[in-house]
């Protein structure tokens, strides 16, 4: 035992030692001087997306939400100043166009000249005494300039009234379906629209308004701006104000610039204050070459694309909706994947991921709009890839993801 003490578990003891010694001398300089391989962590490439120049159809239609008035009573102006001598009506009684509604006497005044021949001079050369004859009158009648109800009538019998005065209110018991629009909208509305369908909240079914006027709200009061409205015509006073993002309406946060508005046909039972959708088409486009408003810089006339170098990257969706050649490419948030398609895009064309070099910016002139495509009438060729969103364009975001959580459109 004592020798087990003395020899055998010191000399253990050193050999234990010893091993852990050489462990660390191993790993402090022979490991340590080899090269190490890296360590394989999560990576993405963020690329530009991209969409094609399709054709498609482009119906120019814009929905106004819209509420039903009742048009405003018209005033009676007195066209002849007088004394009432007759009154045809009462208020409260249904008269028609041009229907007489009162009648206004007017004393005709005699002529000097001709006063001054009939009485002459007497023969001893003394002036003859003046001619006087019975005053003659002269009776206007004053017309209803609307068929209605007559609503009030402030005149009596023998009261002198004046010309211009008002004297009589009609009420036409007609109604009016009016909306407010933004400026994006009545740059859609520059094809002058005649006509448009009305479909009243719990009313009768969609009907044909034909006669649609549109006002700009810093256009005067008393008229329309730019013209007369009328049956198949338009009156228009648009603003030469920057276009908005097309597609709103105000109720979703546009400001309004103006108004529009259409007169019920009579026959169509409505009531004040009832809600309508409106409808406008305002021309269509067949078979022409589009792309994605969010594409293009401006709405009206002239625009500016920015056509893609050479295409989808390798690893996007090609134009047939399969991954290109050459490797699939990991995107940024909000990419098209593989297989995903028109989908991806949400505008109806395979979108994709740009490849190397700088876009290239192109002037091209635009047409129709339907609030999401627009007609490229030159500039651009069908099958051209372009920049999905414009470079340095506000963050779009996607559903589901908060606002902080967006990212930029245009890369």
């Amino acid at each position: 035992m004592r020798i087990f003490r003395r020899i055998v578990l010191p000399v253990a003891w050193l050999a234990v030692f010893a091993v852990i010694a050489v462990a660390l001398v191993k790993i402090a300089f022979v490991d340590g001087m080899k090269p190490q391989q890296g360590l394989m962590g999560p990576s993405a490439e963020v690329s530009i997306p991209v969409v094609q120049a399709t054709r498609a159809t482009v119906t120019n239609t814009v929905e106004v939400q819209a509420t039903v008035d009742s048009d405003a009573a018209v005033a009676v102006k007195n066209t002849k100043g007088g004394t009432v001598s007759y009154l045809f009506v009462s208020p409260g009684q249904e008269v028609g166009t041009q229907a007489p509604l009162y009648q206004v006497r007017t004393e005709v005044q005699p002529d000097p000249a001709a006063t001054a021949r009939v009485s002459g001079e007497s023969d001893g050369g003394a002036p003859a005494a003046p001619v006087r004859s019975a005053p003659v009158y002269t009776y206007t009648d004053v017309y209803a300039p609307v068929s209605g109800t007559v609503a009030t009538l402030t005149i009596l019998i023998d009261q002198q009234v004046s010309v211009g005065e008002t004297t009589a209110t009609v009420n036409p018991g007609t109604f009016t379906v009016s909306g407010s629009i933004d400026a994006a909208q009545q740059y859609r509305l520059l094809a002058k629209p005649g006509s448009a369908v009305i479909s009243v909240v719990g009313g009768p079914a969609p009907f044909t308004c034909p006669a649609v006027t549109l006002k700009s709200l810093a256009s005067t009061s008393g008229g329309t701006a730019g013209g007369a409205g009328g049956a198949g015509g338009v009156s228009r006073g648009v603003p030469f104000a920057a276009a908005g993002p097309p597609g709103g309406s105000p109720a979703e946060g546009g400001t309004p610039t103006g108004t529009i508005s259409c007169p019920v046909p009579s026959g169509v039972e409505v009531f004040a204050g009832l809600g309508a959708t409106m409808t406008v088409t305002a021309g269509q486009s067949a078979d022409v070459v589009t792309v994605p408003l969010t594409a293009v810089r401006g709405t009206v006339t002239d625009g500016t694309v920015w056509v893609s170098a050479g295409g989808p990257a390798p690893g996007a969706p090609a134009p047939d909706g399969s991954p290109s050649d050459g490797g699939a490419a990991v995107g940024g948030p909000g990419q098209s994947a593989p297989g995903e398609g028109s989908a991806a895009s949400g505008h109806g064309v395979p979108g994709g991921a740009v490849s190397s070099g700088p876009p290239e910016e192109r002037k091209v002139q635009l047409g129709l709009n339907d609030g999401s495509r627009v007609e490229v009438v030159s500039g651009l060729a069908e099958g051209e890839f372009v920049l999905e969103f414009i470079p340095g364009a506000p963050a779009q975001v996607q559903p589901g993801l908060q606002p902080g959580m967006a990212y930029p459109a245009g890369g």
